[in-house]
C-alpha cells in the first residue's frame, strides 16, 4: 500500500482579484473531492490577507495526484490563473514521519 501524499498548495492573489480568485478555488473544491485517490481537500484563506490561500490535501498516491493536476478543472483554472495570482501557485508535497 502506498503512503498518503500531503499537498499543500498556496496561492496569492493580485490586487483587486481576492474575491474572483475565491471563487474559482471554491468552484474547484467540490469537482475535486469527486476524485478517485481525494482523500482531503480543504481550502483555507489567511486570516490576515484576503487574498492569500492554500488547500491542504491528501491523495491515496502520486499517481492519483498527477491525474488530479490533469483534470479538466484544474486545467480550466490554470487558464485563467495568470489573470488572477500576483505570483505563480507555489506547491509542496509532504509524507507524514510521525
Amino acid at each position: 500500500m502506498s503512503e498518503l501524499l500531503t499537498v499543500l498548495a498556496e496561492m496569492h492573489a493580485q490586487p483587486g482579484k481576492e474575491e474572483e480568485l475565491r471563487a474559482h478555488l471554491l468552484a474547484m473544491v467540490a469537482a475535486t473531492h469527486k476524485e478517485e485517490g481525494c482523500v482531503q481537500y480543504d481550502l483555507h484563506v489567511s486570516t490576515d490577507a484576503p487574498g492569500h490561500f492554500f488547500f491542504y490535501e491528501q491523495w491515496a498516491s502520486r499517481e492519483l495526484l498527477a491525474r488530479h493536476a490533469a483534470s479538466p478543472h484544474l486545467t480550466a483554472f490554470g487558464q485563467i490563473a495568470g489573470d488572477l495570482l500576483a505570483e505563480p501557485v507555489r506547491v509542496s508535497t509532504f509524507t507524514r514521519i510521525a
